[in-house]
């Protein structure tokens, strides 16, 4: 504070501590915290601490979700701060791998037009998004089957096996419909895959009411909301894990997929997770 003081009035100037804060454009409450702060403490330090045990815990949290985890932790801190220190201390973002193709439309079996759009999507359970996925294990690959609630980007139903076929998607309809209340005018979205199109998957829907909805022909940003949720499992956790066999797969994805309903911050959420947000729409309807 001296040296400051010095290179703004002059070698030798002598002032008192309110006269001092006028001329420098401090309040007299940041003059004494930085005249009584030891000498070479960095002011970053325990900030750059928690922000490196977040990157820790979260490998691919961005500098804007960090910051948002910080401030609900009550840090209220600048996006630019965090990106600064991030970028000093190297927690750089994975890079992202391609998505091997699961689609095969390539059938005879009727497929249904493309509803979602029209959906304007305000509360839970009024559109729902089917996807699948690949997970590479050590000595071979499966597939993960999920439902995903648009309004939340909650997952509602997932499954994981060895076969890509009907059996796989109708599991995780299945734990969904177990899991959720089905609503009048809930649609139903995924492609066009033979899965999706297959009688008993079809017909299931049907039963509960729901309407089907697909995308158009090969145009997968139609069904844009699974294709995300799958990207950041793959970044998240399955490109960072090495699976065993399936039953370790199975484990290990499925506690991801709970941490990911309770507590990962989701940027569409306000940087909320997705229970949390449906609680609190849940809380604002019933006042």
């Amino acid at each position: 504070m001296s040296a400051i003081l010095s290179e703004t009035l002059g070698e030798g100037a002598v002032l008192s501590v309110s006269r001092a804060c006028e001329a420098l454009a401090l309040p007299r409450s940041t003059w004494y915290r930085l005249r009584d702060r030891p000498a070479g403490v960095d002011r970053d330090v325990a900030l750059r601490d928690r922000i490196q045990r977040i990157a820790l815990d979260r490998w691919v949290y961005g500098y804007r979700r960090i910051t948002a985890q910080l401030r609900r932790e009550g840090l209220l801190v600048n996006h630019k701060r965090v990106q600064r220190l991030m970028r000093l201390d190297n927690l750089l973002c994975l890079r992202r791998k391609s998505l091997l193709v699961t689609t095969d439309s390539e059938h005879g079996l009727p497929v249904y037009p493309n509803h979602a759009a029209d959906v304007a999507v305000d509360g839970p359970d009024q559109l729902w998004v089917a996807d699948i996925t690949y997970i590479r294990l050590r000595l071979e690959f499966v597939y993960l089957a999920v439902v995903l609630d648009v309004f939340s980007r909650r997952l509602v139903g997932w499954e994981l096996d060895r076969r890509i076929d009907a059996p796989l998607v109708l599991s995780a309809l299945e734990r969904a419909l177990m899991s959720r209340e089905v609503r009048a005018g809930l649609v139903h979205h995924s492609d066009r895959g033979v899965q999706y199109a297959s009688d008993d998957y079809i017909k299931r829907l049907k039963e509960r009411g729901i309407q089907i909805s697909m995308s158009r022909r090969g145009n997968p940003y139609d069904n844009a909301y699974a294709e995300s949720f799958m990207k950041t499992l793959k970044y998240e956790e399955v490109y960072l894990t090495e699976y065993e066999d399936l039953a370790d797969a199975r484990m290990r994805i499925g506690q991801f997929l709970e941490d990911y309903n309770q507590n990962r911050l989701h940027s569409a959420l306000g940087y909320r997770p997705p229970a949390e947000f449906e609680a609190l729409a849940q809380s604002a309807g019933s006042t």
